[in-house]
């Protein structure tokens, strides 16, 4: 039996491909000595996208006879994408039905602390195109589609829920009609076939589609396609321009350029689930910031409210902002005044310096104090944070610019708490104080008063 000094490496061990940057090269070694042979010898296993192999005996690194007669060699092949295939607009409106046996969508109007009405509810599996699974092993379960900026239909997440609306199960149709269709011995459509063939299913944002349809709206951007949904029902449809457009990313990790480009020209508000020691709310600043940086008028801002608000048990559920907003009745919450940005906040300049001084809606502080209130009663494991109301500021707003003028700040980043830190602390102080002369005493504005405290106080210890 003939041997070859030179062989690919055994084992399941990946290298990058030196053509595609994929991590999906398996190299060769030389059986004699145990040894790499330089980067470039090798063959990536992505045969149809890439197909880059490097044979030592084809090339005349190996200067023996021992050259196996029915090894492909290519250097690099010319890549050509295959063309993307959508799921068909007939497969997403064959799930519209079964709203009756749609578990999601009757603990909504039925089985949560306060129900919602039925034409709210309605509206948003209308806005959203949800749909049920109505038969198989998901039967009851909810259809949550991924439809791009041109009514694409990219993927159809599927979910199944308990009575108390927790996730239970999650899967996606194209795996399910792929099982189905193989389980029953039938021939697979051509769109399924080309479709499982695609690189990447999830390949746009939940919700994406009602950009141009409300192009003035901001936009919540959340993990979960079911956390846009109930912030969609508390905060408002999209119909007022005032109010934010819900959507959703699919999961921590898939953040990033590509999909946000469908957000150019927005601003965008990020709420990350919790996670330990805040690692999702660094992951997704982190993220933003360069994402920012590469969008043009494009601004994001990274909300901190769960990481003011989460006890360690919540941190360790990786609770989301439905988790708070579920428990809040949301007749009471929907009447509070729709605001605007305010007008600071409108004509100041973002950079990405500051991207971590976070600045948001004023009626997400009254989201927080709305929650902090209710779960004080409920939950003992929340801090006690009840704000002081008062109706003047002027005595602390005139010691702390007297303070801010005197002291020589640090030229470097200040950590105010857990989840924000303050890379322009000038810039940080100057808007601060322009928010709370502007608004002395209404409490809407008190928390920029108290990070201006706070800050004094790490600055003087």
């Amino acid at each position: 039996m003939q041997q070859y000094r030179y062989t690919f490496e055994k084992g399941s061990k990946k290298h990058q491909c030196p053509a595609c940057n994929k991590k999906r090269f398996v190299r060769y070694i030389d059986v004699e000595t145990q040894k790499y042979l330089p980067i470039n010898y090798g063959r990536c296993d992505r045969e149809a996208n890439c197909g880059y192999h490097l044979n030592p005996y084809k090339n005349g690194y190996a200067k023996d006879n021992t050259i196996k007669n029915d090894f492909v060699y290519q250097t690099i092949k010319p890549t050509v994408k295959p063309k993307q295939v959508f799921i068909p607009k007939d497969v997403l409106y064959k799930t519209r039905t079964g709203y009756e046996e749609n578990n999601f969508i009757q603990n909504l109007l039925n089985n949560i602390a306060y129900p919602f009405k039925a034409t709210d509810v309605e509206k948003t599996i209308a806005q959203y195109h949800l749909g049920t699974i109505t038969k198989g092993y998901r039967k009851g379960a909810t259809t949550f589609p991924f439809i791009d900026i041109d009514n694409n239909v990219r993927a159809i997440q599927v979910k199944q829920f308990d009575s108390y609306n927790h996730t239970t199960g999650t899967d996606f149709l194209h795996s399910i009609m792929t099982k189905h269709y193989k389980r029953t011995n039938q021939q697979i459509p051509n769109w399924l076939d080309g479709y499982n063939k695609n690189e990447t299913k999830v390949s746009c944002l939940f919700g994406e589609h009602l950009l141009n349809k409300y192009p003035q709206n901001p936009v919540a951007l959340v993990e979960a396609p079911k956390t846009a949904i109930y912030g969609t029902l508390y905060f408002g449809f999209p119909y007022n321009p005032k109010n934010m457009l819900w959507l959703a990313v699919y999961n921590l990790s898939s953040l990033n350029l590509k999909k946000c480009k469908a957000l150019k020209g927005r601003k965008v508000f990020l709420f990350p689930d919790l996670s330990k020691e805040g690692k999702a709310f660094d992951l997704w600043s982190q993220k933003a910031q360069r994402i920012q940086e590469q969008l043009e008028n494009t601004v994001f801002y990274v909300s901190d409210l769960l990481e003011q608000l989460a006890s360690k048990e919540e941190r360790e559920k990786g609770n989301d902002i439905a988790d708070y907003l579920i428990k809040l009745n949301w007749k009471e919450f929907r009447t509070k005044e729709n605001r605007t940005i305010p007008k600071e906040l409108e004509v100041e300049k973002i950079t990405s310096q500051s991207i971590q001084e976070i600045k948001t809606y004023d009626k997400i502080d009254n989201i927080k104090n709305s929650i902090i209130e209710k779960q004080q009663i409920k939950n003992s494991n929340l801090k006690q944070v009840q704000k002081e109301k008062k109706e003047n500021w002027t005595v602390e707003i005139e010691l702390l610019e007297t303070f801010f003028k005197k002291y020589n700040l640090p030229n470097k980043e200040i950590r105010l708490n857990n989840s924000t830190v303050i890379s322009n602390p000038q810039k940080f102080i100057d808007s601060h104080l322009a928010f709370v002369k502007a608004n002395n005493g209404n409490n809407i504005y008190l928390p920029y008063l108290e990070r201006l405290q706070k800050l004094k106080d790490i600055l003087t210890k």
